[in-house]
């Protein structure tokens, strides 16, 4: 067959595939930064439409953001290269995640895409968008979630269905506590959500944390810094889709969103795009008003659980910063990690005085509750008098609680130190009331 046989019959096949589905009703008028400013007849927020060449052979989905008057904004879910004023908009295409238990083993990007090798996902597809449930279909949180980290099981104990932030600095070993969660919590499907991090990043943390046979019940949603600003503020909303789905399923599900903050900035650079004032430290307000909405799909439910941790990487080790102070209010308890105990080689470097469970009663009993008082008030005076005592400035007999948490600062550092191997639930309350009771 002749090449120009070829190229009729190439300029025919993609005709009749604009053809499927809707007709375009709208066309491209501008793009500006990272928005594409289109025509389109009764747009409706939420809705996504595709963008189509001239020629039909780009498409490129995008996302209705905003509208003024005939104007309307899309945020695109791929790179604007090629994009010009001769592209048609095609409402109607069919976004969200297809879910089922084919997901287990599998990564996908920020879209629910799959990014390996597996093939394509068979089930139903789901919004990325989803209401919370009803505040009285909850059940009570009562049973612990295990983490196999004996400073957080034992000190900040977390319930299933609890919904946790992870505050961090750069550099203070986030990712290394993180793949811990993964690789040894107590769960029956992990949802691990990985937004605007390196490449490099995303292959570390497969390598390092999730072995191959760790990968079984894990499903992996990753959105790259390279991404467009849709794609990583849709990432953890479609990971807590996927964790919806396991949860309404009867499963116990730990979902490891990383981070609420990269998630904001790509609303950031999204909402500033359209024009909307900065405020806090450069944030819109709006962009704060769509986290409650993601934070409460999390949580209990009829039949399962979602328990949440959700990092925030704080800036300049401020926790009062526009995203974790805003953060911190939505959430059922923050774990804080200090750099101070990070350049000590001290792993994980949990500043327990500073980290909270707010439901920490409701999964223990008072002889548990008693043992860890005890043990926070020793390292909160500890931390308190930390440069009384590194310049000898401290009296014996002066403050006995303080005496009491010298005495036994070594072994408060042994508890709350550890390596790669998770220790038994049963086995942590075990060493802290050793810890306790031998002086």
């Amino acid at each position: 067959m002749s090449p120009n046989l070829d190229d009729f019959f190439e300029r025919a096949s993609r005709r009749a595939e604009m053809t499927d589905g809707p007709p375009a009703l709208g066309r491209v008028c501008g793009v500006d930064g990272c928005l594409v400013r289109i025509r389109l007849p009764d747009p409706r927020m939420g809705e996504w439409v595709e963008l189509v060449s001239s020629d039909g052979a780009l498409l490129l989905p995008a996302e209705v953001t905003g509208f003024d008057g005939d104007d309307v904004w899309c945020s695109p879910a791929g790179p604007l290269t090629g994009i010009g004023p001769g592209w048609s908009v095609r409402p109607g295409f069919a976004s969200g995640v297809i879910v089922s238990d084919q997901l287990r083993g599998r990564i996908l990007d920020g879209l629910g895409r799959p990014l390996d090798s597996g093939g394509p996902v068979r089930g139903e597809r789901l919004p990325y968008d989803a209401s919370a449930p009803s505040p009285l279909e909850r059940p009570l949180a009562d049973q612990p979630f295990v983490t196999g980290v004996r400073a957080i099981d034992g000190l900040c104990t977390l319930a299933r269905g609890q919904r946790v932030g992870l505050f961090a600095g750069s550099g203070v070993g986030k990712s290394h506590l993180m793949g811990q969660l993964a690789r040894q919590a107590e769960a029956d499907v992990t949802v691990v959500c990985l937004v605007g991090e390196r490449g490099r990043e995303v292959v570390e943390f497969l390598q390092d944390n999730l072995p191959v046979a760790d990968r079984a019940n894990c499903v992996m949603v990753v959105a790259t810094s390279d991404q467009p600003a849709l794609v990583r503020a849709l990432a953890p909303l479609c990971a807590t889709t996927i964790a919806e789905w396991f949860r309404d399923r009867g499963h116990n599900v730990l979902l490891l969103v990383d981070s609420l903050t990269r998630m904001t900035r790509a609303l950031r650079e999204i909402h500033l795009q359209m024009g909307q004032s900065p405020a806090r430290r450069g944030y819109p307000p709006s962009v704060f008003a769509g986290l409650p909405r993601l934070l409460e799909r999390a949580g209990t439910g009829t039949c399962g659980s979602i328990t949440g941790v959700y990092t925030v990487l704080v800036e300049g080790d401020d926790l009062d910063e526009p995203v974790a102070d805003e953060v911190r209010g939505l959430l059922d308890g923050h774990l804080v990690l200090a750099r101070e105990l990070a350049e000590l080689g001290h792993y994980p470097a949990l500043d327990v005085p500073r980290s909270i469970s707010r439901m920490s009663g409701r999964v223990t009993d008072r002889a548990q509750q008693e043992l860890a008082h005890r043990v926070r008030a020793w390292l909160a005076s500890r931390s308190s008098a930390r440069d009384l005592l590194r310049i000898g400035a401290v009296t014996c007999g002066a403050d006995p609680l303080l005496d009491e948490a010298v005495a036994r600062s070594l072994r408060l550092d042994d508890f709350c130190r550890q390596g790669p191997e998770p220790t038994g639930y049963k086995e942590t309350w075990r060493l802290l009331e050793e810890l306790v009771r031998d002086p």
